[in-house]
């Protein structure tokens, strides 16, 4: 009797003991599977969210190339990387190691998007500044008829001067007037009878598939009389002659540049001048200013 009591406590600690395993076992399966469901949400969401990424990226070079700048190519190779990368995730198992290495192809594709996007709304706004200082110089030129049929037929051409990604393109055309003092200091003024200098400032714009080099400008100031003022120096290209007030050179590396040069003189007229820049012949920027 007291075996068979034995026996049966025995047996009960046995299905005790296994109960308790097979709940843990359970609770286990069951922890498991939640944070296996868990897991592949995260993954699914982290593989959308670096799509909508792709997507908005892909979509700010669409933008970009449509502006039609001398970065075109390289925002076109650069869109080709986003597009290449965003048909990978596609394919993908959504695994975590691969989602982390795509993640770093982004992060490093998005350094040289967030570089050359700046870079073009850089070239956009020039290229907006040089078109309005076109059209400005063009409608004065009509109004006044002061320039003779060799300076019309050259701004025939200002509509080329950036029809190709490898011409330079000129900008900000500038000029101050000053009153030189015997200290030698300098005095801005716009009083005709007070100027002896004549200060002109323009801008080679930056462009990266360009020969770099020294760089040749002609500079020509045109008084309100249709005097071309300063050298007075005649030059000739394809037939054409062209008289400029001085020659300016620049070291030009593919970066931005400023140039600047005075012309000196007195008695010079009250009325409107007009600065012309030339590149071989061919006009590639111009401003105006006034004397009283």
């Amino acid at each position: 009797m007291e075996e068979n009591q034995k026996s049966n406590s025995g047996l009960k600690i046995v299905i005790i003991v296994l109960s308790l395993l097979l709940a843990g076992s359970l609770v286990m399966m069951y922890k498991m599977s939640t944070d296996s469901k868990q897991t592949e949400t995260q993954l699914v969401s982290e593989k959308d969210k670096l799509m909508a990424d792709l997507k908005a990226q892909k979509e700010s070079y669409d933008k970009a190339i449509a502006e039609n700048t001398s970065l075109s190519g390289d925002l076109e190779a650069e869109r080709a990387k986003i597009v290449e990368l965003m048909a990978e995730v596609e394919k993908s198992n959504g695994e975590v190691a691969e989602l982390r290495g795509f993640r770093n192809k982004y992060s490093q594709l998005k350094k040289q998007h967030d570089k050359l996007i700046a870079e073009n709304k850089r070239l956009v706004e020039e290229n907006a500044t040089l078109t309005t200082q076109r059209d400005s110089t063009r409608s004065a030129l009509d109004d006044s008829k002061r320039l003779n049929d060799t300076l019309t037929a050259q701004n025939t051409n200002k509509a080329k001067i950036i029809e190709k990604a490898q011409k330079l393109s000129i900008t900000n055309v500038r000029t101050k007037t000053y009153k030189k003092k015997g200290s030698g200091k300098l005095v801005e003024t716009d009083k005709a009878r007070r100027v002896d200098v004549i200060d002109v400032t323009f801008t080679i714009a930056a462009n990266e598939v360009a020969i770099a080099g020294e760089k040749t400008y002609y500079v020509q100031v045109i008084d309100p009389k249709s005097n071309v003022i300063g050298e007075k120096k005649t030059e000739s290209f394809n037939g054409q002659s062209l008289t400029y007030s001085f020659i300016t050179k620049a070291n030009f590396q593919n970066k931005t540049i400023d140039i600047n040069q005075t012309i000196n003189g007195d008695d010079f007229a009250k009325g409107n001048y007009f600065v012309n820049v030339f590149d071989n012949g061919v006009l590639v920027g111009s401003s105006s200013f006034t004397l009283r």
